[in-house]
């Protein structure tokens, strides 16, 4: 019998080692798809600043350059000085509309100005985000939180303590 024994307690033992060495491995393993995921999370947010970073001028990155040949694009620019892609926002000034605004900044306002006409109480910057139709990702979310803030700094909206944007009043309609 101590023969039987002696092999159960050599199988055991043997166990024991290649579990050992498994928790190892495991713990190796673990450590190195930590690191891993450090490294991932680090070159999403860093893509996600450049995204953000070539997007804060406007939300059109594919045509921020105006040819300077082409007349078709100059002509609003004559007429009235027609707002494009990669424009500063303007302070808004009694009188002024939307119409001001560069195209992306303008489908915010006037977003969130229809937003206030069905009795809403404002937008957070992901339902802004979901309401423009753009991927509901950190970047994009975050491009419109900026977008918005950029019009919150030059008078076009308010934002709550809540963190929701709405539009500002505007100062001719309250007069009349």
């Amino acid at each position: 019998m101590a023969s039987v024994m002696g092999l159960l307690e050599e199988r055991e033992t043997a166990a024991r080692v290649r579990v050992e060495e498994l928790r190892a491995e495991a713990d190796r393993v673990l450590a190195e798809l930590g690191e891993a995921e450090a490294v991932l999370e680090r070159r999403v947010i860093a893509r996600g600043e450049l995204a953000e970073a070539l997007a804060a001028p406007g939300m059109v990155i594919e045509e921020p350059v105006v040819d300077p040949r082409d007349t078709t694009s100059k002509a609003p620019a004559a007429k009235g000085g027609a707002p494009v892609a990669g424009s500063i926002v303007p302070r808004r000034r009694e009188g002024a509309t939307a119409e001001a605004l560069a195209p992306d900044y303008r489908r915010i306002v006037e977003l969130l100005e229809a937003e206030l006409h069905v009795g809403g109480a404002g937008l957070m910057a992901k339902e802004l985000t979901a309401r423009l139709g753009l991927e509901l990702v950190p970047a994009k979310i975050e491009g419109v939180r900026s977008k918005a803030k950029r019009l919150v700094e030059r008078d076009w909206l308010t934002l709550t303590p809540s963190g929701r944007f709405m539009p500002r009043a505007s100062v001719p309609d309250a007069a009349s």
